[in-house]
């Protein structure tokens, strides 16, 4: 009853219970946050008894201490150190704190932030921008990713078989993209009957059909062409349109040669299309998100490696400068051996002679060694803390949305099962995908 409610003012106290641990604070302390749950007066009053003059809640206690501290410091939330994150986040949200607060303490924990990406106004646009750019969206999205992940997989097993020496288009002294390299004249017939190219087209047809579609209907052109996966798309396709139009517009003045050793180039640019498969693996994302937020470390490993190779390249000339049949010729030679050595991997194409080089070479492995274990930790906490919120967000993934102005909800069977971490949030009458952030941790 309200009539029983202490009002905040002066120096009146407020008795809280907490699973039979009880507090006293100063009606004022809580009033200053009056948002809150414990700072409204009527909020709080469903948990007060009249009997006992007290607030009862049935709450964790250790985490009541960090609520209690929250009011008493004027805002200073810290999670006590053998409180889960999960469970201290569940008692946030009992006492109401407020958005600002979660978000800030969400922050200091490395928690990974939030980034809105505008959806699609038309129904039909956002249908199909949902088809192909997040795969969990609906059972139609699903087998898209299927065939596009078997597209990949052939593309990049047709990029592997058509260098077999059995198979390779130039096994008979035609070159690559039907170029005959005994007469330098093009064989660009055999070149558009090869069915390596013939598979290749299909593919190319499918890739090209699959980022169209999502340019047509992205919501924001500008962030599309700023992704780097569209960049990948773009660059997975790109070399066949380059080789294509060499085939058909040759410049007769051109060297084959010259023109062989540019197709080549963009031609192994093929390969980047096994990234392609990061926008259907969960593994490969979780890797990425791990590399982003161990640049620092990686960062460091490298310029320790670079001092080290620096040294130790110098150290094995110097000591190997009396040896006749030395291969340390000069300290840039050294630059391989060192790198080779202080990776631990020892081709042995070079190698120390002399015992103060077999010295140099023994402190270069160990330094070795030593270097590249130091960031490994770090890596592999921020692997593990991707691969669990990963999991605990897949366990308790559910779509939710708030609905304002004047749209129309969703239908829950297309983004009924949206991808792990994200939501849909209508604001000001625009529709919005929120998705978490990569942050270091």
């Amino acid at each position: 009853s309200h009539k029983h409610t202490p009002k905040p003012c002066g120096n009146e106290r407020l008795a809280i219970n907490v699973s039979g641990m009880r507090y006293e604070t100063q009606l004022r302390t809580l009033a200053q946050f009056p948002d809150s749950m414990l700072g409204d007066p009527r909020r709080r009053s469903r948990y007060f008894d009249p009997l006992r003059n007290e607030l009862f809640l049935d709450r964790n206690r250790a985490c009541f201490d960090a609520i209690l501290y929250f009011y008493q410091s004027g805002g200073r939330l810290r999670r006590p150190a053998n409180i889960p994150l999960d469970i201290f986040m569940d008692e946030l949200i009992f006492y109401e704190l407020g958005e600002d607060i979660m978000n800030r303490f969400k922050e200091d924990e490395g928690f990974p932030k939030e980034e809105e990406r505008p959806l699609p106004s038309n129904r039909l646009q956002r249908k199909l921008w949902m088809l192909f750019e997040h795969p969990e969206s609906s059972s139609g999205a699903r087998i898209i990713a299927i065939i596009s992940v078997m597209v990949i997989v052939v593309s990049i097993l047709i990029f592997c078989l058509e260098t077999l020496p059995d198979l390779r288009h130039d096994r008979e002294g035609t070159g690559i993209n039907g170029w005959n390299m005994s007469e330098n004249m093009p064989a660009a017939s055999s070149f558009f009957h090869d069915p390596f190219f013939m598979v290749e087209t299909v593919c190319i047809c499918w890739f090209s059909f699959e980022l169209i579609m999502r340019f047509a209907c992205s919501p924001s052109k500008m962030h599309f062409f700023k992704d780097v996966m569209n960049i990948i798309d773009f660059s997975a396709i790109l070399p066949y349109f380059v080789t294509l139009g060499t085939e058909l517009v040759k410049d007769n003045d051109a060297s084959p040669a010259t023109s062989l050793a540019i197709i080549r180039v963009i031609r192994l640019v093929r390969v980047f299309r096994i990234f392609k498969l990061s926008r259907h693996s969960k593994g490969l994302q979780i890797l990425g998100q791990t590399l982003r937020a161990s640049m620092r470390e990686l960062g460091l490993l490298i310029f320790f490696l670079f001092i080290g190779v620096i040294l130790f390249s110098s150290a094995v000339y110097f000591a190997e400068a009396d040896h006749n049949k030395t291969d340390f010729v000069s300290i840039p030679h050294g630059f391989w051996w060192a790198v080779v050595t202080m990776t631990t991997v020892g081709y042995g194409d070079m190698y120390p002679a002399t015992v103060w080089g077999k010295m140099v070479g023994s402190m270069c492995a160990i330094a070795g060694v030593l270097t590249i274990s130091l960031p490994v930790p770090v890596i592999v906490s921020n692997f593990s803390y991707f691969y669990h919120r990963e999991t605990e967000c897949e366990d308790r993934s559910e779509y939710t949305h708030v609905e304002t102005g004047i749209c129309s909800p969703l239908n829950g069977t297309l983004l009924g099962g949206l991808c792990t971490g994200q939501s849909i949030e209508y604001r000001g009458g625009n529709m919005y995908l929120r998705e978490p952030l990569v942050t270091q941790v």
